[in-house]
């Protein structure tokens, strides 16, 4: 089916899946492989479940000085034909009697910067389900007067997500609070935010011994706006707090990092096993002789098809992304 872009539409998605008790994963990407694998997954997932349809979210940064995805969709590192790529592939696989049909694909746009994109968010967006404004760089007034004014200005076009959080304060201090109750019920109320991005530990905006998911916090700013935080990282997040991330009011989860480290992996693993088919016997040769190889990668086999070609390595990356992203649709649309 076609993507999911108006307003109404994206906001019964999330509706729907509310009722379900679903947390909808919003998987980003900076490559074909990876959109292709997102979607595929979650049209398996249907198939196998005897579903007519699954929603899923497939997303990408654009100039986010962290990880500007869009950027890297294209090799000459342009934004805006990055983001079109991005676009396009998803509408060329989304296509109607397309191979993915049983998915309900939004596409949204990730850490949109209040300067950094500022050309982007004064565009059309109508080609997009949600975006998330992200002011947070900004001391929390400014943050507010900012996320407001864009809500006001492109909130009847598109479903919009805002970042309740303060990284600078006014006098110029650097901040990592978890995110209180009353501030995000407050934020809410003064932006008309639809969605709202709090700070509750994982690696959003923590790291190393700082990562802990605080579910007290995310269930006390549930009990003031209700199921509408989403929740940026899951590596510090057990696999049974997971599982009830919908019950602490989180109604959608941003993920990359996993699909690309834990994909890795695998394909670290083919190369080293079929390293004379990939790479040659000189190549192999060399490198055991220089101390990066053992002897069994000494195989003696020519290169081969099925190991150096992209299309090869880009098909164990996809089959493993593919895994991974099937593991979070059933630990979080439980029929």
């Amino acid at each position: 089916m076609p993507i999911i872009k108006k307003r109404d539409e994206v906001v019964r998605i999330y509706e729907e899946a509310a009722a379900k008790g679903w947390v909808i994963p919003c998987l980003c990407t900076e490559n074909l492989t990876t959109t292709e694998a997102i979607i595929s997954a979650a049209s398996e997932f249907a198939k196998d479940k005897g579903l007519t349809s699954v929603p899923v979210t497939l997303a990408a940064t654009v100039r986010y000085e962290h990880r500007p995805q869009a950027v890297n969709y294209t090799h000459s590192r342009n934004w805006k034909t990055g983001l079109e790529l991005f676009r396009q592939d998803a509408e060329v696989l989304m296509r109607e009697g397309g191979d993915y049909e049983n998915v309900e694909l939004m596409l949204h746009l990730d850490h949109v910067q209040h300067d950094l994109d500022e050309e982007l968010c004064e565009s059309d967006l109508s080609g997009y389900s949600s975006i998330m404004y992200d002011a947070s760089t900004l001391p929390l007034e400014e943050n507010i007067a900012k996320t407001k004014a864009f809500v006001e200005k492109k909130g009847q076009e598109i479903l919009v997500e805002g970042a309740c959080d303060e990284i600078i304060d006014a006098g110029g201090e650097a901040h990592n609070d978890i995110t209180t109750a009353e501030k995000c019920k407050d934020y809410v109320e003064r932006t008309g935010v639809d969605l709202v991005v709090a700070n509750l530990g994982t690696e959003h905006r923590a790291s190393g011994k700082e990562l802990q998911y605080h579910g007290d916090a995310a269930r006390a700013i549930k009990a003031e706006i209700g199921p509408k935080i989403v929740l940026h990282g899951t590596s510090s997040v057990s696999n049974e707090q997971l599982r009830k991330l919908f019950d602490d009011g989180v109604c959608k989860v941003n993920i990359w990092t996993a699909l690309e480290r834990d994909a890795s992996p695998k394909l670290f693993e083919f190369l080293v096993k079929n390293a004379s088919k990939a790479a040659g016997p000189e190549v192999v040769e060399k490198l055991k002789e220089e101390g990066w190889l053992a002897d069994k990668c000494v195989t003696g086999e020519k290169e081969a098809l099925t190991a150096f070609t992209t299309v090869a390595r880009q098909d164990i990356i996809y089959q493993e992304m593919k895994r991974i992203v099937r593991e979070y649709l059933d630990m979080w649309y439980v029929l």
